[in-house]
């Protein structure tokens, strides 16, 4: 079964403070690693404890897994809604350009 991806409107926004290098690795992996199977865990991909951008689930990658993308998964609609991205730098995660605590 194929989910639809749907992006937050602020996920925009949180593009501008990554290098335009990666927008196409950005692209490529949300839509290989979230279209077919997004409730999946994997390595990089996990579970969630609840968040303030109502998001379930959390995958990694990129160089050095620095990119991290948050996104909920419903069932009945068959559709992904991918609410930030964000920049591990170290032991911080940078959304917007604000460190965010989860």
């Amino acid at each position: 079964m194929e989910y639809e991806i749907i992006y937050a409107p602020q996920f925009r926004r949180h593009m501008r403070w990554i290098e335009r290098k990666y927008y196409a690795l950005i692209q490529s992996t949300i839509a290989e690693q979230l279209r077919y199977e997004p409730t999946v865990e994997t390595r990089n991909r996990k579970a969630l404890r609840p968040t303030d951008f109502d998001a379930d689930w959390e995958i990694r990658f990129g160089p050095d897994n620095r990119f991290r993308v948050f996104y909920s998964v419903d069932q009945d609609e068959v559709r992904v809604y991918v609410h930030a991205i964000g920049i591990k730098v170290s032991n911080r995660l940078l959304i917007d350009g604000q460190e965010v605590i989860l």
